[in-house]
């Protein structure tokens, strides 16, 4: 709930997003770009204009394609995208799609689950599931107040996972001749964060917990600044320096974007923990704490001073 008020806040105060939402997912046109034989990520064919203009950006997916079928990543918002995610799928191949991944329990990430077949198996984090089991209703109320009616979330259908996958877990999964592998590094953006890992494209799917590339920023939506510092650490140093990110909501980019939001959120660790020890008030350190290097970013002006300083503050308090 908490992250509900939040990332609502978010919504309601950016100046973009004051008459209508900051993407419309009854405009969105998706686009595939193949990063090796059989793997391929889906981005809004926008995407790359608007990151460099620090643009917040509709919602990536990808697809690998084995022997045995397809994998897709996430399922869009509502069904209009996912049928474009479909038709991208269907313009390189005529095998079946198999599996379905969710990166996250965030309904543009996981509402078009309901428009795939029966057939194909769903994977989530077991913290996914719940959430969808017990505050779906209520998502899809928060989620049409804030990216407007009419955008096709009145249709969805609560569908959770076939596959569930627990804290600190990974799933390797062979889908004939591409070996694709599932993994919770830790607590990142919120709880039951997947990323998805091709060894052999050197491909990554982070969902949420990288945002985009530079310079967006994370959001620290349930907090957890220590925890999620030492999950990108990791995530950073489990993937080659050539290795092809697909953030959750931007352009196929590099490790860079990954190392971007590491550093903001060691930056914000330490100017947060220098203001604690001056026995600064929250108040005091976010006006303290600007960090104007990283100001690039269209969503700034909510997400470092209201979201993620406070979430840093109450962290390092305790």
């Amino acid at each position: 709930m908490k992250k509900l008020a939040a990332l609502s806040l978010a919504l309601m105060v950016t100046p973009a997003m004051a008459a209508e939402p900051i993407w419309d997912a009854n405009t969105i046109i998706l686009k595939s770009e193949k990063l090796a034989d059989g793997v391929f990520a889906i981005t809004p064919n926008d995407a790359k204009a608007k990151a460099q203009k620090g643009i917040p950006i509709a919602t990536t997916s990808g697809f690998i394609i084995g022997e045995k079928g397809v994998l897709v990543i996430d399922s869009m918002l509502n069904k209009r995208l996912a049928d474009q995610v479909r038709a991208l799928i269907k313009a390189q191949t005529s095998k079946p799609i198999r599996w379905l991944v969710n990166t996250s329990y965030h309904g543009d990430h996981s509402y078009g689950n309901y428009t795939f077949p029966d057939l194909v198996t769903i994977i989530q984090h077991a913290t996914t599931a719940h959430y969808v089991q017990t505050k779906f209703e209520h998502d899809t109320q928060f989620m049409m107040k804030n990216f407007g009616k009419g955008r096709g979330i009145e249709q969805v259908v609560a569908r959770t996972g076939d596959i569930l996958i627990p804290d600190k877990a990974s799933l390797t999964l062979d889908l004939g001749g591409q070996i694709v592998e599932i993994k919770d590094f830790g607590f990142a953006q919120t709880g039951g964060d997947l990323f998805v890992w091709h060894p052999k494209a050197k491909a990554l799917w982070t969902g949420n917990p990288i945002i985009s590339t530079k310079p967006a920023l994370p959001w620290l939506l349930d907090g957890h600044l220590l925890e999620t510092l030492a999950t990108m650490r990791a995530v950073y140093a489990a993937v080659p320096s050539d290795t092809k990110v697909v953030p959750g909501h931007g352009p196929v980019t590099d490790p860079s974007a990954i190392k971007w939001h590491i550093d903001y959120l060691a930056d914000v660790r330490d100017g947060v923990k220098a203001a604690i020890a001056k026995g600064l008030t929250l108040e005091q350190t976010v006006k303290s704490l600007p960090l104007s290097k990283y100001k690039g970013y269209g969503l700034y002006g909510w997400v470092h001073p209201s979201l993620n300083v406070p979430a840093a503050y109450k962290d390092l308090s305790q």
